[in-house]
């Protein structure tokens, strides 16, 4: 029954039930923390095998190059081709980077902001980015810090509405759209095959926009029967719109977050201009780590099977949270959450003007959540609801008792506004 339809009396015991539980989980003091979308420990180990030194052979990459020396702007062959089979491209599009995707991110915007994309410097420019919301904080934060105006634009269960984004784009100073394409950051969607072609097809006003097709999560199944995404440079290539678009990914969830290696995918012409401002900035990244990533994946079949032993980890924790929430949120009409095919979040709906309550009452009985208002730009959700679940640090253990005080407050909260 949903909760509006009791009685103040019916609600007061109910109330009275539940904060009994809260109490009892505040006497514990515990420190469980759902807060990021951080591999857990056991998750990490699957990638211990990449230290073996003895993978690193003679220090020699498959053209001959010294990977201990200078030189190799853009990756080694065999990284490049592993990065290539995952994004469905040709190694000559790709460019390997450092350990973090997000530092690639970065640095394109900022080089657009001092060089431009094609039409001159955004910097001294009134510049706005369309956001799709809830979305990525981390997007949202790199925005805000060049001073780039963000506009939101619902998601939907296809992607962002693109009916918006069609008439948004007509402004010339909208120079861009960041995406999470694939299990979408935190509402686990896959954009559809009719939401990427058009992507593909959008006509901006801006001569120099750009896409950040962040493809995070384009490995990251958790569930068999998994999403897929129809490929971006290809519906692009109909359409004479490749140099739109910039794609990421990384190794950061596959081997490890602070040791792992990232790339980028791009136009013929992109990659060039990257290139180019990339031979003032380094002489190449960590090839070493190239190596032996290359060494230890050897090729897309080897990513594949490791991503397997990844969701026999994370299945039964999303599994734990859906769980949950079907049993103790169903039916009271005071929350909705996505059951996504992979990624790393699932994305919880609590009443309007609920969800800094909710994330507040789980602070006090020990529970760690990512902020809410954090997946909408400037930190502000107008209807204060969103919050982003990340299901995959804690144990099985922890998580399943972070979910059932997170169900206590989401019910507390809903009641103490029913009731205000």
């Amino acid at each position: 029954m949903k909760l509006e339809e009791l009685s103040k009396s019916e609600l007061k015991i109910r109330y009275d039930e539940l904060n009994s539980k809260y109490e009892e989980y505040k006497s514990q003091s515990l420190s469980l923390n759902m807060a990021r979308g951080k591999p857990g420990s056991d998750q990490l180990a699957l990638s211990d095998g990449i230290l073996d030194p003895a993978l690193l052979g003679n220090f020699k990459a498959s053209d001959g190059t010294e990977v201990r020396n200078y030189g190799v702007l853009d990756g080694i062959p065999e990284c490049k081709a592993i990065f290539a089979d995952i994004l469905s491209v040709k190694p000559e599009n790709i460019i390997v980077f450092g350990n973090a995707s997000l530092t690639i991110m970065y640095d394109y915007v900022s080089q657009c902001m001092v060089f431009g994309a094609g039409d001159g410097p955004w910097a001294g420019k009134k510049i706005k980015f369309l956001c799709p919301v809830p979305g990525y904080d981390r997007h949202f934060t790199i925005l805000e810090h060049f001073g780039i105006e963000m506009i939101n634009v619902p998601m939907n269960e296809n992607g962002p509405d693109m009916d918006l984004i069609d008439e948004l784009v007509k402004d010339e100073s909208v120079k861009g759209v960041f995406c999470v394409p694939m299990y979408s950051n935190p509402t686990g969607i896959t954009y559809s095959d009719e939401t990427v072609r058009r992507f593909a097809s959008l006509k901006p006003a801006a001569k120099d926009f750009r896409v950040i097709w962040d493809n995070a999560y384009c490995v990251h199944h958790v569930k068999d029967n998994h999403d897929s995404l129809l490929n971006i440079f290809e519906a692009a290539e109909e359409y004479g719109t490749e140099d739109f678009f910039i794609e990421v990914t990384s190794t950061s969830k596959i081997s490890y977050p602070g040791a792992g290696v990232s790339a980028l995918a791009a136009s013929s012409a992109n990659i060039a201009a990257i290139k180019s401002r990339m031979n003032a900035q380094t002489i190449g990244y960590d090839k070493i780590n190239q190596l032996r990533h290359a060494a230890f994946f050897k090729d897309i079949d080897g990513i594949n099977a490791h991503m397997k032993k990844h969701a026999e980890i994370l299945k039964p924790k999303f599994e734990c949270v859906i769980e949950a929430f079907e049993k103790n949120l169903a039916g009271k009409g005071i929350a909705e959450w996505t059951d996504p095919n992979g990624g790393y979040f699932i994305s919880l709906n609590v009443m309007n003007g609920c969800a800094k309550r909710v994330a507040s009452l789980c602070r006090e009985a020990g529970v760690t959540l990512t902020g809410a208002g954090a997946t909408f730009p400037y930190g502000k959700d107008p209807d204060d609801s969103n919050i982003r679940i990340a299901p995959t640090f804690p144990s099985l253990d922890e998580l399943k008792k972070a979910v059932d005080i997170l169900c206590l407050c989401v019910e507390i909260a809903a009641i103490e506004k029913i009731t205000a």
